[in-house]
């Protein structure tokens, strides 16, 4: 495959009304009430087959993430706000609606697998249900104790989702330099989370590999609230419902310390996996279920925007990174779509408390 760059061009009428028309079609039929249901309340269990299946073999790994995140390497504080200033801005002034082109033509395609809207009829029924799964009582909140996995490092990054450990060994192969540094990794699939564990590279002196559902907001992480320096939400929040994903942002907008940040990179809208799904794998607009009964949804930058910022988060970064994949020797071309975000923990949460406490 070769990966050419087309950030810079728009959809062309005749693209945005394919498109459309393909989604409107494969939209058609959706998913029945009972069915839904079944793939929400057993997600764990399709996505610990899809483990137990491909192992660590499916993905590959995600050698891009610092070219793309830096923010995942910890810096001197004394250039520290220098740095993320410059990355910010240039980010803001290079694209308007795409990424400029120093992010180029070397990021992997991101395989198939591993989530805005209000509709009527079936549809309103599937968000009250879901809505009701939810109220139930919750549990204890976060630990209190202050002795945690990680509670003497000065440097925190969880990654949410972490599957087979994709970005976790990069990451770790990064900051085995930095011991002050420490990654907190979790899935809800058992399956994959034992993976990570038993792999060769996995250390647990500055690494905790946990099993957790992000869905469930009164289930407590094994450490405390707002103490986190970087969160990496990349290719998992499509696999959420999306009357869940509110609820999930919110949770981790708490986890963050004042100037924290949360990186966010998943599917766009009109990518080449949406227009590929067959009718009858509609669960709701944009929301598709795969065969092997895991699940995706299709951002758009808007619905990323206000997620993030209705969640107290200010964004420094939302890109629409769309790429054409050609295989030449099939004559095939592929649109490869991605919307990619940076969202700060504002830092005058600080003087607000240190106001209310005087």
């Amino acid at each position: 495959f070769e990966h050419n760059m087309w950030d810079h061009m728009q959809w062309s009428e005749e693209e945005a009304a394919a498109a459309g028309k393909k989604v409107e079609e494969n939209s058609a039929v959706r998913v029945l009430l009972e069915e839904q249901v079944k793939y929400e309340n057993e997600a764990s269990k399709y996505w610990n087959t899809f483990y137990k299946i491909h192992k660590n073999k499916f993905f590959k790994d995600r050698n891009w993430l610092l070219r793309e995140f830096p923010e995942i390497i910890p810096v001197d504080q004394k250039t520290e706000q220098k740095l993320q200033e410059l990355s910010w801005d240039h980010a803001k002034t290079s694209a308007a609606d795409g990424f400029s082109r120093r992010h180029c033509p070397t990021m992997p395609e991101e395989n198939n697998h591993k989530k805005s809207c209000g509709s009527s009829g079936s549809q309103s029924k599937v968000g009250s249900h879901f809505s009701n799964l939810e109220s139930k009582e919750n549990r204890k909140g976060p630990l209190k104790t202050e002795l945690f996995p990680g509670s003497n490092a000065t440097f925190r990054i969880l990654e949410v989702g972490c599957g087979a450990g994709n970005s976790v060994f990069p990451i770790l192969n990064t900051l085995q330099n930095v011991p002050e540094s420490f990654l907190y990794c979790c899935d809800f699939a058992s399956r994959a989370v034992e993976l990570v564990k038993l792999h060769s590279s996995y250390r647990a002196a500055q690494c905790y590999a946990f099993v957790h559902d992000v869905c469930d907001d009164g289930l407590p992480y094994p450490f405390p609230d707002g103490i986190l320096d970087v969160i990496l939400l990349v290719f998992v929040l499509s696999s959420i419902h999306p009357d869940r994903m509110q609820g999930v942002v919110n949770r981790l907008s708490n986890l963050l310390k004042p100037g924290g940040v949360l990186l966010f990179r998943d599917y766009g809208r009109y990518d080449k996996t949406q227009l590929r799904f067959k009718r009858g794998h509609c669960l709701s607009e944009n929301f598709y279920v795969r065969g092997d009964g895991t699940r995706v949804y299709f951002f758009t930058k808007g619905e990323v925007h206000n997620m993030f910022c209705k969640a107290g988060l200010d964004e420094k970064q939302n890109l629409v990174d769309r790429r054409l994949q050609v295989n030449r020797k099939k004559q095939v071309k592929m649109h490869r779509v991605w919307v990619q975000g940076k969202f700060q923990k504002p830092l005058h949460l600080i003087q607000k408390t240190s106001k209310l406490g005087f």
